[in-house]
């Protein structure tokens, strides 16, 4: 079976671990970098541009094409279009990308696309390392310690569990906000309190948003004193009413790209595995 060449095509440095990865098994090119970004990654090269219709599979990073069609590429000072990204992709490709969305769709039509970020396998991976990221984030802005602070997670899911865990270990004082009497029952098992999102009260330190819908409104966010940290890991739209937490002098921190702010290796290693995994699942890698 012939190797697998894969065009890493803008991203962070998520994409630079997730290339070093890749390259052990694929021959893989870069395009939507400066040199530098890559220059101690052995093994990695700029992918020749004058190679139309070299590759057969894509990766993308996360929010792939805005409005006018170009790359997100932080690590490059050109921009990346997707017309060049085509040329370079056979016929019969597949695009790998984070969350994708109606335009990308049609700026790559007539491509086989795989949304990575809908993986269940790495919604799981990505749990810990995200979890992880959010706790770094509250103990750099917060004044005091996690120690007996009182932490109210919204959502009881793969992130919310994880940090759980991660916080038990500071020795917070843990309530999960739920829906249901599952969401109830769960919190229990990991030996934490559990009150409805409609009886939040105000003497919550942290607030942990994991939820991916509107969760806390004005009337809502009211409910608590000043002085509290939200840190909404939630995907857009996110679970927090910004403008209404501005409004009532809340500190409020949408934390968008975790774990690849904080872990860009474990980060990308799991998108390779994911990849390779989805490969794998079509029959053109072997275990």
């Amino acid at each position: 079976m012939n190797k697998h060449r894969i065009l890493i095509a803008g991203g962070d440095m998520r994409q630079i671990y997730c290339a070093e990865r890749l390259s052990r098994d694929f021959e893989i090119g870069l395009i939507g970098f400066d040199i530098e970004s890559f220059a101690n990654h052995a093994g990695l090269t700029v992918a020749d541009v004058s190679f139309h219709k070299y590759y057969d599979c894509a990766l993308l990073p996360v929010l792939t094409a805005g409005n006018d069609s170009n790359i997100y590429t932080p690590c490059s000072q050109y921009p990346l279009t997707a017309d060049i990204v085509r040329t370079l992709l056979s016929e019969n490709s597949i695009v790998f990308a984070g969350k994708v969305n109606t335009e990308f769709k049609e700026v790559f039509q007539g491509y086989e696309i795989y949304d990575y970020m809908l993986s269940e396998e790495l919604n799981i991976k990505n749990a810990v390392p995200t979890a992880e990221g959010a706790v770094q984030l509250a103990l750099e802005e917060l004044p005091v310690t996690l120690n007996g602070l009182k932490v109210l997670i919204i959502g009881i899911g793969r992130i919310g569990t994880a940090l759980v865990r991660i916080l038990q270990g500071f020795g917070a004082d843990i309530t999960a906000a739920v829906h249901s009497s599952r969401g109830a029952a769960k919190a229990r098992m990991y030996g934490i309190k559990a009150v409805p999102i409609k009886r939040l009260g105000n003497d919550y330190g942290l607030v942990f948003n994991t939820a991916p819908q509107l969760v806390l409104d004005s009337s809502k966010l009211a409910e608590f004193a000043n002085n509290t940290l939200f840190i909404d890991l939630a995907s857009k739209p996110g679970g927090i009413d910004f403008d209404a937490a501005l409004s009532l002098g809340l500190k409020v921190i949408w934390a968008l790209g975790l774990p690849g702010k904080t872990a860009p290796i474990t980060a990308g290693e799991i998108i390779a595995e994911t990849i390779i995994s989805k490969l794998r699942e079509r029959g053109e890698v072997s275990e």
